[in-house]
Parts: C-alpha cells; sequence; structure tokens
C-alpha cells in the first residue's frame, strides 16, 4: 500500500473516531442532563390529518433515554474499530439526533402534537433552490472550472427575471410570466459567460472571478430594482400557478408533495437529465474528460475551452432558474439579496454529494430540511428555562449545517483532478 492510501486511510479513521467520541459525549449529555430535565407526559407526531392519520405517541424523557443509549453505542464502536458496520451505525446516529431534535422540541412546546408530513414537504420545497444551485454547480466544476459565483448568476436570473416580468404586463400573469421565467434563465447564463471569459479565456483566477461575479450581480439588481421596480411600484406580482399530478396528488399522506409549482418539478427532471447526460452521453464524458485531464482530453480532439463553456454557461442557466424559483415562483416579488447565501449553501451541498447528481440532490434535501427545521421549532414556541429560543438562533441552523458539513463530518470529498487550474492549448 503506498504512503498517499496509508495517509488517507488514516484520516478516514481519525475522522470515523472524532465523530465516536462526539457521539459518545452527546449521548451522555443527554442521559445525564436532558432526560431528567424532560417531561414524560405523551406527545404525538402525526402523519397526515384527519381521524385516521398514523401518529407514533411517545414520551420524551423515555425516547431520549433510548436514542442516548444508541448514540453511546455506536460512538463507543466507532472508538474500537471502523469498517461498513460501523459507519452505518454513525449515520443511523445521525437520524437519531435529528429524532432526538424534533422530540425535545416538542417536549419544550406548548403543543401536544405535531404533523411531520409537511415538515418534510416541506424541506423538499426549500431544497429545490439550493438542489437547483448544486446542480450548476456541478457542471461547472465537473468541467474544471471553480464556480463560487452560484449566488450572483442565482440573484441576477432572480432580478433580472422579475424586472422583466413587471415591464412586460405588470405582474399580472399569462404569457409574460413564462416569458420572464426564461429572461431569468438567460439571464443566469449571461453571467456564466462572463465568468467563462475571465477564468476560461483569459486565466484569470477562478474564485476572484466568481467573487466578481456575485458583486456584480448585487450592484446590478440593486440598481434596477431601484430605477426600475420601485417606480413601478412592483411589489406585488402573481405568481407560477400550482401543477397538480393526477392520481398521485391524492395519495394519503404523501399527496400534497405532488401538488406544487412548475420550477418544483423541473428540479427533479433537470437532476435526471444531468445523471443521464453525464453518465451516458458522448458530451457528458467530454465534460468529464476536461475536468479531470484536460490535457488528454485534447489529444483526443476534445476542444476544452469550448467544452468548458458550455458546462459553465449551462449551468448559468440552472441557476437563473433557480432564481427565478425564489422572484417568480414563490414570493411573485424581489428584493435586494433575496437569495439570501442559497448559492454558498449550494456549493456546500456540492461537496456534501461529492460531485455526483444524486448524492448532489440528497445534500440538497438535506439543508432543504435544516431550513424547514428552524422555521418548525420556531412556530413550535420552543421555550429553554422560560425562555424563546430566538429567532435569529433558528435562521443560523442551515449555516451552522453548512460549516459542519464543510468541515469535513461527511468524510472527504475529492473534487475533479483539474479543477481550478486554467488550461492553456500547448504551443
Amino acid at each position: 500500500m503506498t504512503a498517499p492510501s496509508l495517509r488517507r486511510r488514516f484520516v478516514a479513521v481519525d475522522r470515523v473516531r472524532a465523530l465516536g467520541a462526539i457521539y459518545v459525549v452527546f449521548g451522555l449529555v443527554l442521559l445525564m442532563r436532558v432526560a431528567p430535565a424532560l417531561p414524560d407526559d405523551p406527545e404525538r407526531f402525526l402523519f397526515g390529518t384527519g381521524p385516521d392519520a398514523l401518529a407514533w405517541t411517545f414520551r420524551p424523557s423515555t425516547t431520549t433515554v433510548v436514542i442516548a443509549s444508541a448514540l453511546v453505542t455506536f460512538g463507543a464502536l466507532a472508538l474500537v474499530r471502523s469498517g461498513r458496520l460501523v459507519s452505518g451505525g454513525l449515520v443511523l446516529g445521525g437520524v437519531l439526533a435529528v429524532v432526538m431534535l424534533l422530540v425535545a422540541s416538542l417536549a419544550l412546546s406548548p403543543n401536544k402534537s405535531t404533523n411531520l408530513v409537511p415538515l418534510f414537504i416541506q424541506s423538499l420545497r426549500l431544497g429545490s433552490p439550493i438542489a437547483l444551485g448544486a446542480l450548476a454547480g456541478m457542471w461547472s466544476e465537473r468541467s474544471g472550472v471553480v464556480n463560487i459565483g452560484i449566488e450572483g448568476m442565482m440573484l441576477a436570473g432572480a432580478g433580472i427575471g422579475f424586472v422583466a416580468y413587471a415591464l412586460l404586463n405588470g405582474g399580472a400573469g399569462g404569457l409574460p410570466l413564462y416569458v420572464a421565467v426564461l429572461v431569468a434563465v438567460a439571464a443566469g447564463g449571461l453571467f456564466a459567460a462572463l465568468h467563462s471569459l475571465m477564468s476560461v479565456t483569459l486565466g484569470t483566477d477562478q474564485i476572484v472571478s466568481g467573487v466578481a461575479v456575485n458583486l456584480l450581480a448585487i450592484g446590478l439588481t440593486s440598481f434596477l430594482r431601484s430605477q426600475v421596480l420601485v417606480p413601478l411600484n412592483a411589489d406585488s406580482a402573481t405568481t407560477l400557478p400550482e401543477l397538480s399530478i393526477p392520481g398521485l396528488s391524492s395519495l394519503p399522506i404523501i399527496g400534497d408533495l405532488f401538488s406544487a409549482k412548475p420550477i418544483f418539478f423541473l428540479t427533479f427532471v433537470a437532476f435526471g437529465a444531468s445523471a443521464f447526460v453525464l453518465t451516458r452521453t458522448r458530451w457528458g464524458l467530454r465534460v468529464r474528460s476536461v475536468g479531470e485531464n484536460p490535457h488528454a482530453a485534447e489529444t483526443l480532439g476534445v476542444d476544452v475551452m469550448r467544452v468548458r463553456y458550455q458546462a459553465v454557461i449551462l449551468g448559468g442557466c440552472i441557476a437563473g432558474l433557480a432564481g427565478a424559483q425564489f422572484s417568480l415562483e414563490t414570493v411573485g416579488s424581489f428584493d435586494d439579496l433575496m437569495t439570501n447565501g442559497t448559492g454558498f449553501i449550494a456549493l456546500a451541498a456540492l461537496i456534501f454529494g461529492k460531485w455526483r447528481p444524486w448524492p448532489v440532490l440528497a445534500g440538497s434535501m438535506f439543508f432543504g430540511f435544516a431550513r424547514a427545521l428552524g422555521v418548525r421549532i420556531q412556530l413550535l414556541n420552543v421555550e429553554v428555562a422560560g425562555f424563546p429560543l430566538p429567532s435569529q438562533f433558528l435562521q443560523a441552523v442551515p449555516y451552522v449545517v453548512t460549516m459542519v458539513v464543510l468541515a469535513g463530518a461527511i468524510g472527504r470529498a475529492i473534487p475533479p483532478a483539474a479543477i481550478g487550474r486554467p488550461y492553456r492549448r500547448p504551443g
């Protein structure tokens, strides 16, 4: 076994043991401090509405003891050995930690029950723009171009798309609304083309180029809002209509998941198409090859710079669609910085999914769940020691999760080999 592989194996084992130690400490705290402090009155998690809804009745103190014991067990196993059994235990422990958070939140709330189905549906809907942003980054970075300008491309799509909508018919719906979505997609693509020009053709540092794209989007959309939207008084517009999938939307419990707006459904279509193109088509193979070894790809007749342009601009168009989801599908207005860091969370989801389509989608929905969980805790009016949790603390939950992911809690993520390296043709 070579020295680099030994080093990687050591780091992986070390990370497993570190997580094991965290689980043991967390479990002991739950056993000794949290479980005795929680009430033991029955609480209920509901799955659906109406008298026939599924329900799980539990006692918070007893449930906490069970979860804590499991966490200590999984953590102790991780400290003494490694392998698939331990990895599975750590994943299950993470799930139990989330369940524990829900149990504690309900126990510290005046409510005696909460419906979890809307929580999971909201997680998917809040995760949708994150997923589109992460997909935009995946296309760019699989071609070898770092893209921290996703936030700017999303913001440009949201702002320019809504400005077009307001100018076309004042936000009254109809065909101009769909034209505005196309404008948002084109705006994201144009900002991506600018990023390509600076990073692919001119060889500018790709991080600096991405920052420039973000700053340009902030300034331009703020200018358009003050000079166009405010004079037009365009602060409330008709959004994209809700669609229902016949048959599926009437299913019990999960039927509401199949009644949503178009861009939400397009998110899953985009991931399916991207997974197919990236792994099953000649162009997808070219994108992957220029991200791994552009010099070898060039010797086989691949135009590296052209493929990188195409992949980055495609990603920008997807980011523009994510921006349209904010202003044209969800809110019906545009505010400065309305994407609110979603593009940066999308980068974390991209790392979480290790640049692969379906894991990236799963990671995005995980971050969507973090956002939805913060909202649910706030709605439950959770109080600790008689004081309500500050809303600012709950709003910070997704960003705390982002830092944990970026700190390496998910294991080492290896990006495409040529990422971030400007390509120059020989001679």
